[in-house]
């Protein structure tokens, strides 16, 4: 047996890497948006509406696009969610607004919203318009760390009230996940970075990449430097799967992955396993173990410790991997790998179970062939980073304890998205975290509100 794992580029024909990444839902056209802007209620007190983390005026938008104003229903979202059109492609709206329609209720088949949101959305981008502007300069600088949904959203807020914002980012691309954490074939085109440009074309916003916090900079730095800081960090590890692997090639992080392969500008010199196996049961699990498919992977498998209820993948999700060819197992955990020669050969699991709301073993196992091992169980804040200031930031249940106003232990600093307690991994609450967050400096810096000295 060869000693090179086998795990290779090209397994496609080279034109087939364009269609099996090409967009996952086609744009609508006009008459399309319109037929299906014309099921919405839009009812009073609308339940969409509640159930959107950043709680865009959904029946105004959708009546907006049935009238023919597409560009207004743009207006209309942006204005609420700035990454509106990122949420469109990638927001889980089959858990959020579309699961709160009435249609749905009724009917089964819920108005169209993600897709809807998407038409008024691109309408915008594809106009070229920029509809805000800095705000008149109020002598204020703010420091945002972190260039992904949550750090842009806070920015940009706090740029249209006038102040002057700094965001630092350790990667050489802004975006966060949304650049280097997403499906490819939910954010086609670079659409990403189209939304990012568009973002701070607004001016008062200067963007400083490859600067990371705790190596470029503290933040007791920033807290000397500038009037209010916001942390929108993200997370910085991954969890272990708690075996030992040795020094095994072909075991990966799923979100490494998924990041080399948004960055590929070849997709066929991308190598990937021909038997590939995805521990986790989140979206992260879903885009790795569907991209592999796509990227020519002959057999690939999630296996999840727990049953489809419980998986972080919607059931959209879940379907999406169904239909795209992946083996989905439920109730086993991994508990060895096997190789050869350094090279990962086989992944063995041991059945589980849940008995009086405890997970167990029910002491039978299995072994999967496996070329490439992709990890897919969560990620981790590292509160390290933090260190070199003289007072600490209080975390709960390993990252940063925040209010209701996003605001943190100490009183010129905030924080939003993956790396605050509760954060729920999703595009659409790092917005409004940031958002949020952005008001409340404005009101805490036009308050007077006195800031602690470093």
């Amino acid at each position: 047996m060869s000693s090179a794992p086998d795990i290779r580029g090209g397994r496609l024909p080279s034109g087939d890497y364009c269609n099996a990444f090409s967009d996952l839902h086609a744009p609508l056209d006009a008459h399309e948006a319109r037929v299906a802007a014309e099921r919405c209620l839009f009812c009073y007190d609308a339940p969409c509406v509640t159930a959107c983390p950043t709680s865009i005026d959904i029946p105004l938008f959708i009546r907006q696009i049935a009238t023919g104003n597409a560009t207004g229903a743009g207006k209309t979202i942006l204005d609420s969610n700035i990454f509106g059109g990122m949420c469109a492609r990638v927001c889980p709206t089959e858990t959020l607004c579309e699961q709160a329609c009435v249609r749905n209720e009724a009917e089964g088949k819920p108005v169209i919203i993600g897709q809807l949101q998407r038409h008024a959305t691109d309408a915008i981008m594809a106009s070229g318009r920029q509809l805000y502007k800095h705000g008149a300069p109020n002598g204020r600088r703010i420091a945002v760390v972190g260039a992904g949904p949550a750090g842009l959203s806070c920015a940009h807020k706090l740029a249209t009230l006038g102040y002057d914002v700094v965001v630092f980012d350790k990667r050489q691309k802004a975006g966060g996940l949304n650049e280097h954490g997403i499906a490819s074939y939910k954010s086609t085109n670079n659409f990403a970075q189209a939304e990012v440009d568009w973002i701070l074309s607004i001016g008062g916003i200067e963007l400083r990449c490859d600067q990371a916090l705790g190596h470029d900079f503290t933040l007791a730095d920033l807290r000397r430097d500038f009037d209010a800081v916001f942390l929108g960090l993200g997370l910085q590890a991954a969890n272990s799967l708690g075996i030992d692997a040795g020094e095994l090639r072909g075991i990966e992080d799923a979100v490494a992955f998924i990041e080399a392969l948004r960055q590929s500008a070849d997709l066929s010199k991308l190598p990937i396993g021909r038997r590939v196996v995805v521990i986790g049961g989140g979206m992260t699990a879903v885009d790795a173990a569907v991209q592999a498919k796509k990227l020519g992977a002959e057999e690939v498998t999630i296996v999840y410790r727990r049953g489809a209820e419980q998986m972080g993948a919607s059931r959209y999700e879940q379907e999406l991997a169904l239909t795209g060819g992946v083996v989905v197992r439920h109730w086993a955990r991994p508990v060895a790998v096997h190789g050869e020669s350094g090279v990962l050969r086989s992944v063995i699991f041991a059945a589980t179970a849940e008995r009086d709301g405890r997970l167990v073993d029910t002491g039978e196992t299995f072994e999967l062939q496996a070329d490439q091992l992709f990890k897919a169980i969560g990620q981790l804040f590292v509160p390290q980073v933090l260190e070199g200031s003289s007072e600490v930031l209080d975390l709960d249940r390993g990252r940063i304890a925040v209010d209701a106003d996003r605001r943190t232990s100490l009183p010129d600093v905030w924080a939003g998205g993956d790396c605050v307690a509760g954060g729920r991994d999703l595009t659409v609450v790092a917005v409004e975290d940031g958002k949020q967050a952005a008001l409340s400096i404005d009101r805490t810096l036009q308050g007077f509100v006195p800031m602690a000295a470093e």
